[in-house]
């Protein structure tokens, strides 16, 4: 006979406002990540304000809004601060209302584990199981660490989280709980799609060669990355495989044209695996209760150890700009945080280390400036204070709209002609001359 847990359930059983009183001034509480958000409890915590000071809040691509954040524009009672942001929290970033933490995701367990203090951990978990479990969801990645971490774990249940099967760590069980919360949740907003365009099109054009049948995909968050999913939908490629950080919906674009197997991967054969996952309500769905997919915490999926051992990884991230040294700038425009390192340095490094294994940068050769239109190149010279996310001993393959280069194994000189090929021609012979200037050009090499 199963072990009845709904009396230990009853017992633990508090209202959010209840349940918040244990937060005292000065406290480290975390909200853990995406939809681990806890509504009902951050709402509760917001109203303590003005009896509170100093609590310091971690959260990680979180979607708005965040009470805490918002209710306390002095940040004398609650600071905010994210791991990696989302649009919602850079335009936090924007109003000096949320701080970014430096970090590769691979890491993320071992900074708590050993580095961070964790008062209080409040995160959103699907209803309990007949066994006394709660599953941590598409916020599998993280969640585990900082609630073995927390000194106090409050869950609230959400009734709408997906039950996600799990590699490890997906789970926490009642006995590790301290407080449970419920309430009713307004079901999960679709995200707003994100728009392929034409020349994210010939980006995903260009990659598409380099994908042979039977490889593993890791696809950022952007719009060349989804560029890549529909066009492989109406392409002869087959027996793909997903081992991604995170999960969006253009896994299942490719699970729907018949191309997502994962039966031909190196490792976990049969199960797409993730970390964490962002999109629509359709995604959601097919995630959910499905044994076709696994999620694991970040420190394995991001693993490049784990990531080497997937034949043909294949993986596809996005940048903001790159210098004609061939080092990235893929979280900040200048000194303003954008998004966050997250996986990128970590599929370089595993990807580069497969067998057969490839890893993408890709961006729009130009950009235009928002306040007067004019036009610029994202290959510069050489960044001059932006904060750079992959040093150029780490970087591989580069991609615009006019190609690809690989810079693996190459020199100043030639790292610079590779860059400038696949430059908007607008902006080629200017940079020819910035290159001139730095001593990383062979004029025989002009064309």
């Amino acid at each position: 006979m199963l072990k009845d847990y709904q009396e230990e359930y009853y017992q633990k059983l508090r209202t959010p406002e209840q349940a918040v009183t244990v937060v005292k001034s000065g406290d480290w509480v975390d909200y853990t990540s995406t939809l681990g958000k806890p509504v009902l409890l951050d709402k509760a915590l917001s109203k303590r304000r003005d009896e509170l000071f100093d609590v310091k809040i971690r959260g990680n691509l979180i979607d708005g809004p965040i009470a805490v954040a918002e209710c306390d524009e002095s940040k004398e009672h609650f600071i905010y601060h994210t791991w990696h942001c989302s649009s919602y929290e850079r335009k936090l970033s924007d109003r000096g209302l949320c701080y970014y933490i430096p970090m590769v995701f691979h890491n993320n367990a071992a900074y708590y584990e050993f580095f961070i203090k964790v008062n209080v951990v409040m995160v959103s978990v699907s209803p309990m199981d007949k066994h006394g479990y709660f599953n941590f969801s598409v916020n599998t990645g993280v969640a585990g660490p900082i609630c073995r971490k927390a000194d106090i774990v409050i869950v609230e249940v959400n009734e709408h989280l997906p039950r996600i099967h799990g590699g490890n760590d997906e789970c926490i069980h009642i006995s590790e709980v301290d407080y449970i919360v419920e309430g009713e949740h307004a079901p999960f907003t679709d995200l707003l799609p994100i728009r392929t365009t034409e020349t994210d099109r010939r980006i995903a054009e260009h990659i598409i060669p380099y994908i042979v049948d039977g490889a593993t995909l890791q696809l950022g968050i952007g719009s060349v990355p989804n560029a890549v999913g529909d066009i492989i939908a109406g392409t002869d490629i087959k027996d793909l495989g997903m081992h991604t950080e995170l999960c969006t919906d253009a896994f299942l674009s490719l699970h729907r044209a018949g191309k997502l197997t994962n039966q031909r991967k190196s490792i976990d054969r049969g199960k797409g695996v993730f970390g964490c996952a962002v999109g629509s309500s359709e995604l959601y769905e097919w995630l959910d209760d499905n044994p076709g997919v696994a999620a694991y915490p970040l420190e394995y999926v991001n693993r490049p150890f784990t990531i080497a051992q997937l034949d043909n990884m294949v993986s596809i991230n996005s940048c903001v700009a790159v210098d004609l040294y061939g080092q990235v700038a893929a979280e900040s425009a200048g000194a303003r945080q954008i998004s966050g390192t997250g996986g990128q340095l970590d599929f370089l490094a595993g990807a580069s280390a497969s067998r057969g294994g490839k890893a993408f940068i890709c961006m729009k050769s130009t950009y235009h400036d928002k306040e007067d239109g004019s036009v610029h190149s994202r290959i510069r010279p050489q960044f001059d204070g932006d904060i750079i996310t992959s040093p150029r001993s780490e970087v591989y393959f580069i991609a615009t709209e006019y190609g690809v280069v690989n810079l693996e194994g190459m020199s100043t000189w030639e790292r610079a002609e590779l860059l400038i090929s696949i430059a908007h021609p607008d902006f080629r012979e200017e940079l020819i001359r910035e290159a001139e200037q730095r001593k990383i050009w062979r004029r025989s090499n002009r064309r």
